[in-house]
């Protein structure tokens, strides 16, 4: 394995990272945004109102992406393991 090759591997794994968890973060992002905009204009400061609708959003994302995130990682581990069993 040269350099070509790792750096051809971290990549992909940096890539495929993105990929599975890019929904969920942005998910919880956007609702992080609305939240703190609702706490700005009613001047709510309520630790809880911040944090349950974030993991509930986050659960529900993971529930309806569950499928293409699952689909990405099973690709890259047939890769990885390919890679491994013909000698990079």
């Amino acid at each position: 394995m040269n350099e070509a090759d790792a750096i051809d591997i971290v990549q992909s794994a940096i890539w495929t990272i993105v990929i599975a968890s890019g929904p969920a973060v942005a998910g919880a992002m956007l609702v992080g945004i609305v939240i703190a905009l609702f706490q700005a204009l009613t001047q709510i400061q309520e630790v809880t109102l911040t944090f349950v609708p974030k993991i509930i959003a986050i659960f529900v994302i993971i529930a309806f992406t569950a499928s293409f995130t699952g689909a990405q990682v099973y690709a890259f581990t047939q890769e990885s393991f390919s890679r491994i069993e013909h000698g990079f």
